[in-house]
């Protein structure tokens, strides 16, 4: 039975069982992502599909034991080793059920502004790592500015300290965007080196053309 399929714990496994994979629903739309373990487990159950995403078949559906045949002929670097199968890590997957899309907002926390400002200072243009970074009230908070998406930036430490609670032209300065809050993206808040996989672009900024939903 494909739901019994244990996965061997080796090292080279467990690297790809850690790497992201894109979550669609029922509609094929992008609603989150999860590890390649998770997307297995869902597939074994049945509540998903992975889904092709290379060859004349791109976009086609699989489950665990037509992704193992598909899978043939790769690299044995490349696949993930089971009890009874050895294939690829997927890279989408497709729910079988859930057809919503979750109403999100992009949780304001420090690190999601580093990451919607691209870990850039906002007024020097200079990138930075994060522990010489800081956020910076656009309008003081002695001055009736508040901790929101819209009146917080990122900043390099010396910015911070040369603009302290003054507003940016009362010192010279001057703002490279509004800030706004950024738009919900299923891969938003991932850790920066877990980039996106090339193949989640049509799903992402989708080309409807193109996209073809197999049965």
């Amino acid at each position: 039975m494909v739901g019994s399929v244990i996965v061997v714990p080796e090292e080279a496994n467990r690297l790809l069982l850690d790497c992201p994979v894109l979550v669609l629903n029922r509609l094929w739309q992008p609603i989150h992502t999860c590890s390649v373990k998770r997307a297995i487990r869902l597939v074994c159950l049945g509540h998903a599909q992975i889904v092709q995403t290379d060859g004349d078949a791109q976009y086609q559906t699989h489950d665990l034991i037509s992704w193992a045949e598909h899978s043939s002929g790769h690299l044995a670097g490349e696949l993930i080793r089971t009890v009874r199968h050895a294939f690829r890590a997927p890279r989408i997957i497709v729910l079988a059920l859930y057809d919503r899309i979750p109403r999100k907002e992009v949780k304001f926390t420090r690190q999601n502004v580093f990451l919607r400002d691209d870990f850039m200072c906002q007024y020097c243009g200079q990138k930075f790592a994060e522990r010489e970074l800081n956020l910076d009230h656009v309008v003081p908070r002695d001055k009736g500015g508040k901790t929101t998406w819209d009146n917080i930036v990122t900043s390099c430490i010396r910015c911070n300290t040369r603009k302290a609670n003054k507003l940016a032209y009362e010192v010279g300065m001057n703002l490279l965007r509004k800030p706004k809050a950024p738009r919900w993206r299923p891969i938003f808040g991932k850790r920066p080196e877990l980039s996106e996989d090339e193949s989640w672009a049509q799903f992402l900024q989708p080309d409807r053309e193109r996209v073809k939903v197999s049965g």
